[in-house]
């Protein structure tokens, strides 16, 4: 055998097919987002131990966390570069008057 044959990985050997059937999935499509709207209500995952007892867990987002779509976050990265944006923004708003502030928290109210 030649030491060039021998040092390469051959690349082209089939690979057994031992995956069942129902893990196949050509010609299946995803659905993108299926579940981003109860993740963003949170979550809880319950844990079967082995001597019977059961543990859940709760899993909520943090409070100020935020999602952005996938073409937003292109351009956003990270955190910093989407507060720097943010900051840009509210230097162009013009100053409101404290009355008007509290008249529309009344009107736009927050949803619980």
């Amino acid at each position: 055998m030649l030491k060039e044959n021998f040092m390469k990985k051959n690349t082209n050997k089939s690979q057994p097919d031992d995956m069942l059937p129902g893990y196949r999935l050509e010609g299946k499509k995803g659905v993108r987002g299926k579940y981003a709207k109860s993740m963003q209500k949170g979550y809880s995952v319950r844990v079967l131990k082995e001597d019977g007892t059961v543990t859940i867990r709760d899993f909520v987002p943090k409070e100020n966390t935020v999602l952005l779509d996938p073409d937003v976050k292109a351009y956003f990265p990270d955190s910093e570069s989407v507060n720097h944006a943010l900051r840009s923004l509210i230097d162009l708003i013009p100053e409101k008057k404290a009355s008007r502030i509290a008249e529309n928290r009344g009107r736009y109210g927050r949803k619980e």
